[in-house]
């Protein structure tokens, strides 16, 4: 009898196991396609920003600078291995650390990684990429906002940065960058199923009162609303 009500719970805890995951595909399909409209400020959308995914991450890309802000001066070129100071974008995303700093390809993903990433279990940083220029394509979708929605979506990704004692953002040595117009910064929060580098991006437009997903945890759930 003993071995037979072991085997109901373990059976029983297994099929919990699977319908959360059943229910967690099912959401994170039908959910995005609830759309959150784009609010009207009234103000002239003059400052182009861009949502850009390398097909996994969906990064918010901003101008370097303007009037109103000013990304070198937190995020400095010579944090990439290029240095340059020609860029005219940045394109910023916030993850799981492990993912980022461990996973260049999905070849590289180790369960340990993944486990870690979808419960809480490891730390989130900051992906800063620059640009000379951005072109628009099924991967890279050109938005015009307004400067006041400009400066809720700077407060909102800069607010995600970890600081220092002296409030500047704190970079992550690691040789582990995608490119040379890269690097990595340490961020709050902690990465889960329910909470990706998605989910932030696409809270990062709720904010800037720009279409959205309901909730989404794929890139996909972003891009369908902006085709």
């Amino acid at each position: 009898m003993a071995a037979k009500k072991m085997l109901f719970i373990i059976l029983k805890a297994l099929g919990i196991i699977v319908g959360i995951i059943a229910l967690y595909v099912a959401l994170g399909y039908f959910l995005p396609f609830i759309e959150v409209s784009a609010k009207d400020d009234g103000q002239k959308k003059e400052i182009p920003i861009y949502i850009y995914t390398n097909g996994v991450h969906t990064d918010i890309v901003m101008p370097v600078k303007n009037n109103l802000y000013d990304w070198s001066s937190k995020v400095p070129f010579a944090n990439t291995k290029s240095k340059k100071t020609d860029y005219n974008y940045i394109g910023i995303g916030w993850g799981d650390k492990g993912f980022y700093l461990d996973t260049p390809t999905w070849a590289d993903l180790k369960f340990s990684t993944a486990f870690k990433a979808a419960f809480w279990l490891s730390e989130s940083a900051m992906h800063c990429t620059y640009y000379e220029t951005m072109k628009e394509g099924d991967d890279c979708k050109m938005i015009m906002i307004s400067r006041n929605q400009y400066k809720k979506l700077v407060e909102f990704v800069e607010n995600k940065f970890d600081r220092d004692q002296n409030g500047n953002f704190i970079l992550i040595p690691t040789n582990a960058v995608y490119g040379n117009n890269d690097a990595f910064y340490d961020a709050k929060g902690k990465y889960s199923f329910l909470d990706t580098c998605n989910t932030w991006a696409n809270n990062a437009l709720k904010v800037a009162g720009q279409k959205a997903a309901l909730w989404t945890p794929t890139d996909y759930g972003i891009f369908l609303h902006y085709k």
